[in-house]
């Protein structure tokens, strides 16, 4: 098989495994169309909204934590495939709830799923393929992350239109927002299917000290004659093929913490401080607390959708010609302006009768134009960025439970941030949120300078030399 046949053979393993990313991003988006009917049809207030939205937030963290962890036991195209089933039952369950409790425990088992797809489809992009296209094929899971938020704001906003509104009957007799939960289970059994014709992962093999199959895999990917180099460097990373654990991400000599696990949760943790969820999730209710109609602010997110994939484009044709970490930086720089703007506008509203925020046409105009360069500036920096780092900045041996820790870091501090945002709304308004989202995107500068290490061109088993771990 000449390169350029193994080249398309990885690149179409990375397009299955980017689905999870695809559904990922739906599955958070979703969610953006269907606040106001999960509020009517479960009577719930503020924090109990606030609560049916970030739900899924919890399952995440989990997820995301024993998925890195069961990785390293099972494999990573199995917790895929697991993640796969959990996303059909999901999205029927959230469509059929009937009341706030059933609707959180189908939420929380997307959750799981999303947590899953969340650190296991980069981790297995970053282990099957080649260095000098690692950060590009990796970056394909952002563009499938945006994607799916795309689709579930394209298809809310579709369902909305044609049911009058998110409330009314749509299908079958069933409110619109239930089917905004139910087109999910077209992508999420497509997902399924085509997860059982890729291979497991070979580093996964190796870890298992399986030879013959890492060989036939690595033999799949990259041909014979590199297959067997490789594979003497992936079992030279590994040392002696010690089983990973927990504990391998504290430093036998210092008996601390390693400074790479800092690394990944500063990383996972910022990318959500920057309030980009906020957007995701309450893209919707935002706009219209600012003067748009329903109508309005649907077609506005999928504006924003449109500008993320754009921006992710750019990301994947620079991200192995600069490197990760100017992208970083400049993401942060270009973040913290730009919320720092639309704080600016929304300080400038005023209040009418009901107590919701009005803008002046050019400050509505200015906020929505700051809104989407911060959109653009995170997808062309810590929306990608973030995850190629966290799938391949860890060694062999540390790479579960390195993302285990980082995944769990990261969804919590999604589900912080969600489940704030609607007190902060209460208490000091839009202008002060979107104020301490400017600040730790200022802060995240910070740390793209003093901490992250660039990754850019490196093998997989060159990443212990990087980080000094022995």
């Amino acid at each position: 098989m000449a390169q350029n046949q193994h080249n398309l053979y990885i690149t179409l393993i990375t397009l299955v495994a980017t689905l999870g990313g695809l559904l990922f991003g739906f599955d958070s988006g979703v969610i953006n169309g269907t606040v106001d009917g999960l509020q009517t049809a479960f009577d719930s207030d503020s924090v109990g909204t606030g609560f049916n939205v970030a739900s899924m937030l919890l399952g995440c963290a989990v997820g995301a934590f024993f998925a890195g962890r069961l990785a390293d036991l099972f494999g990573r195209r199995t917790l895929l495939i697991v993640a796969s089933v959990f996303f059909i039952i999901s999205a029927w369950g959230s469509g059929i709830a009937t009341s706030s409790l059933i609707f959180v425990i189908f939420r929380v088992i997307g959750g799981l799923a999303v947590g899953a797809a969340s650190v296991m489809s980069p981790a297995y992009i970053s282990e099957i393929a080649p260095a000098h296209l690692r950060g590009r094929l990796s970056s394909i899971q952002q563009v499938a992350i945006i994607t799916g938020l795309f689709l579930a704001f394209v298809s809310n906003y579709f369902i909305a239109n044609s049911a009058g509104s998110a409330l009314s009957e749509f299908w079958m007799g069933y409110e619109a927002w239930r089917w905004m939960f139910w087109i999910e289970l077209i992508p999420a059994c497509i997902f399924f299917v085509t997860l059982l014709f890729i291979p497991e992962s070979p580093r996964f093999f190796a870890v298992k000290n399986d030879q013959e199959k890492a060989k036939s895999v690595l033999t799949k990917l990259f041909g014979e004659q590199a297959a067997s180099a490789k594979l003497v460097e992936i079992n030279d990373s590994l040392g002696k093929h010690e089983k990973p654990k927990l504990t391998d991400l504290i430093d036998k000599a210092t008996k601390k913490i390693r400074p790479i696990v800092w690394v990944g949760i500063g990383l996972a943790v910022f990318q959500q401080l920057v309030g980009i969820n906020v957007v995701f999730y309450y893209g919707a209710v935002l706009w219209q607390s600012v003067g748009f109609s329903e109508a309005d602010a649907l077609l506005i997110n999928v504006i924003s959708g449109a500008v993320s994939i754009l921006a992710v484009l750019v990301s994947m044709v620079l991200i192995d010609r600069i490197g990760r970490k100017p992208l970083l930086f400049w993401g942060s720089v270009g973040m913290a302006i730009t919320l720092a703007i639309v704080a600016f506008a929304f300080s400038s509203g005023t209040l009418d009768a009901s107590g919701s925020l009005k803008l002046s046409g050019t400050m509505g105009i200015v906020a929505l134009v700051a809104a989407n360069g911060y959109v653009m500036f995170f997808n062309g920096s810590w929306g990608p960025v973030m995850w190629v780092l966290l799938g391949e900045m860890f060694p062999n041996q540390l790479r579960g439970s390195g993302l285990a820790v980082s995944g769990l870091s990261q969804w919590t501090a999604n589900f912080g941030i969600t489940m704030t945002f609607p007190i902060l709304l209460t208490t000091i308004g839009l202008t002060g949120a979107y104020g301490i989202y400017a600040a730790f995107a200022l802060i995240s500068v910070v740390f793209v300078m003093k901490m992250v290490k660039e990754t850019k061109g490196l093998e997989l088993e060159d990443m212990n030399e990087l980080w000094g771990i022995e």
